[in-house]
């Protein structure tokens, strides 16, 4: 009888290991399909799994919360696991924009730190990275930036779903919500567009309908919405309907005009958009001529940038024109509005701001264009988009901020009843703090960067190395800007560097390795904020280790991964042999051994000549790359050195199967 128990329970809880294990892939397929909410739902079942994939599964968590725009959710599934040992820099870089969203300024702060320590690849990243870290720095300003109105949820309109990009068209609010009966393929509701009609108070607005019944798709997302001047031109984002017949993977650009009678027509496409990027929230200039929207379209400063485009009488369009780097990041621009008097604004999480999306506002003085964080009430630790007026001085943005219905909500300012002129002012640039309206001062900044040059002595600790060559080189150039000789304290610089421009600095000396870092200026700009005096001289300080050339001295290659029993090389492993290359390039002198180790998970004999391969595979890559064959030799090692003997986890497996180099001899 224990006997039958003991195998009744083996069965249990086998099947219940097994059922974790499809509930786990089932939510890791939701998540790459995009469907973030199916993924959480399942992937929070999961409680049973093995210790290997516990970082994972937090992580993807996290991610799906993360891309989804709740932030805060993310928070303690990050953390869980970084505790599980997660090797992902980029997630710190996401935990630490959650903290911000959550208003944990000064841990944000120091995760970002981490992130920029750890030296990522992604350039545009390690841009946002820079620019955030100036950002927490300006919390405390932007705290007091603060004007005495007050707003308030628009809860005639709101619900529990998302309200959001509210516009003004004569006495109606027309708005972007996710109240359709048709869902996407995340499980949410698509968005359309309503209307609403003024009335003697906010809260006495009448109840929401359709927008038009000629702009309507129950199965495609459909919003933010600009009107011309007149009024009979409309532009709007139109999403695809995530079947496999959509050629578009985005939203894409829209236009309807408005026919006395008859109502919108049917909508057709924008010429100006890029049907293989993302392009929304557009917006017309106050004399209808000049569109401005949203797009991740390639060219960019990185992730979604602001466009215009000019569009004639008949509605043709030009070429769309990036509004340039004073207004665009690395992060995201979205959401833009011209006002009345010709003021741009818009929402930006690439800008020093206090949350994730903040209100801007674009101000030209002496030539350039600065660009103004409108502070506290506009913006808070959340998202906060989508500003437009009303003539009379009435305010309406959406925010996700604390406190609301919901998801995305609308809120209003209601002006006094006595600025309801035609010709009123508009009440932001009158409410605003001084520093918005008065002419600016623009303060200058020039940027300097210096270094020191180690080497390791026999405690491995670094000491300053005398009579290196060090060489500034613009990213792709050959000549370099600047030639340095180092003196007995290693040091060199400073160098004059530009705003915005790409670096290479690269340490040689005779008997040492080479070696080459990248250093980039992108996201470094000072904010004006920040800046005390006229002119401001600062300086960027970084350091190189040069390594004593040794014979038979290993180097490992980092992340050279293979797929199960193959050896081609993938274009992860891709980036990482052509490091090898740049090292082969920039010390022409050495001949080196290029060794491929496996795990002990097969036979021997198949690891060896698996590793071999692999081992061949590499060179042959690195051959093609213009290294000459004779200086590079490979040699599959098999599982004859395991790092880890009696590997038994996933992480320990992959520690034994890596790539090496050694110099095996000096011309």
């Amino acid at each position: 009888m224990k006997k039958i128990r003991y195998i009744i329970t083996f069965l249990l809880l086998s099947n219940g290991v097994f059922a974790q294990l499809q509930t786990y892939k089932r939510g890791l397929a939701s998540f790459d399909k995009g469907q973030y909410d199916l993924a959480i739902k399942d992937l929070s079942k999961v409680t049973n799994i093995a210790e290997s994939e516990k970082a994972n599964l937090n992580y993807k968590i996290a991610e799906a919360y993360r891309l989804s725009n709740r932030w805060v959710e993310a928070i303690p599934y990050y953390e869980k696991a970084f505790e599980a040992k997660l090797m992902i820099p980029e997630a710190h870089f996401h935990y630490a924009f959650a903290l911000k969203a959550a208003g944990k300024y000064e841990q944000a702060l120091k995760e970002l730190q981490q992130f920029i320590d750890a030296k990522s690849t992604i350039k545009a990243y390690n841009e946002k990275a820079y620019r955030e870290v100036n950002s927490l720095r300006l919390i405390g300003e932007l705290k007091q930036k603060q004007t005495d109105i007050t707003f308030s949820n628009l809860s005639a309109i709101n619900t529990a779903g998302a309200e959001f990009s509210p516009v003004v068209l004569g006495d109606e609010l027309i708005f972007t919500a996710s109240r359709k009966s048709k869902t996407y393929s995340n499980g949410l509701p698509y968005v359309g567009l309503y209307k609403s009609r003024f009335a003697r108070t906010m809260e006495e607005m009448s109840k929401p309908e359709k927008f038009s019944n000629a702009i309507f798709d129950e199965e495609r997302n459909e919003g933010t919405p600009a009107f011309s001047p007149d009024g009979k031109t409309m532009i709007y984002a139109r999403g695809n309907t995530g079947k496999r017949k959509d050629f578009s993977p985005d939203m894409d650009l829209y236009i309807s005009r408005y026919v006395n009678g008859t109502g919108w027509t049917e909508p057709s496409y924008v010429s100006a958009s890029d049907s293989a990027s993302w392009d929304g929230s557009p917006a017309f200039s106050r004399d209808g001529k000049t569109i401005y929207f949203a797009s991740n379209r390639p060219g960019g400063f990185g992730g979604i940038d602001l466009y215009r485009v000019n569009m004639d009488a008949s509605g043709r369009f030009g070429n769309p024109v990036n509004m340039g780097k004073e207004i665009n990041t690395a992060g995201d621009e979205m959401f833009p509005y011209v006002s009345e008097d010709g003021k741009l604004y818009f929402a930006s999480d690439g800008h020093p701001g206090l949350g994730k999306l903040d209100l801007f506002v674009a101000i030209r003085s002496g030539g350039k264009i600065t660009v103004e964080n409108m502070g506290l009430p506009y913006n808070s630790n959340m998202d906060d988009f989508g500003l437009v007026m009303r003539k009379n001085g009435d305010v309406f943005f959406s925010s996700n901020r604390a406190g609301g219905k919901g998801d995305d909500d609308i809120y209003y300012y209601e002006a006094p009843k006595q600025t309801e002129l035609a010709d009123a002012t508009p009440l932001i640039p009158r409410s605003t703090p001084d520093s918005l309206s008065k002419p600016l001062e623009i303060k200058t900044v020039r940027y300097f960067l210096a270094g020191t040059i180690y080497t390791k002595n026999a405690n491995n600790q670094n000491v300053p190395l005398d009579s290196a060559t060090v060489k500034i080189l613009a990213t792709g150039q050959d000549e370099p800007l600047k030639e340095i000789i180092t003196q007995k304290d290693g040091k060199f610089g400073p160098i004059a560097v530009q705003e915005d421009n790409d670096y290479v600095i690269l340490g040689s000396k005779k008997n040492y390795l080479a070696k080459r870092e990248d250093f980039s200026m992108y996201g470094r700009t000072i904010p004006q904020s920040l800046l005390t005096k006229a002119i401001t001289d600062t300086t960027f300080f970084t350091s190189l280790n040069l390594e004593e050339i040794t014979l038979d001295k290993t180097f490992r290659v980092e992340n050279i991964y293979y797929d199960l029993d193959k050896w081609d090389i993938r274009p992860d492993a891709a980036l990482e042999l052509n490091k090898l290359v740049q090292i082969l390039v920039d010390n022409p002198t050495i001949k080196i051994e290029l060794g491929s180790h496996t795990d002990a998970r097969a036979t021997e004999i198949y690891n060896l000549r698996l590793s071999q391969r692999r081992a061949e595979s590499a060179v042959n890559y690195i051959v093609s790359k213009g290294i000459d064959r004779a200086r590079i030799t490979a040699k599959g090692y098999g599982e004859s050195e395991l790092l880890i003997r009696n590997a038994k986890t996933e992480d320990e497996h992959q520690t034994n199967r890596r790539t090496e180099f050694k110099i095996i001899e000096i011309e």
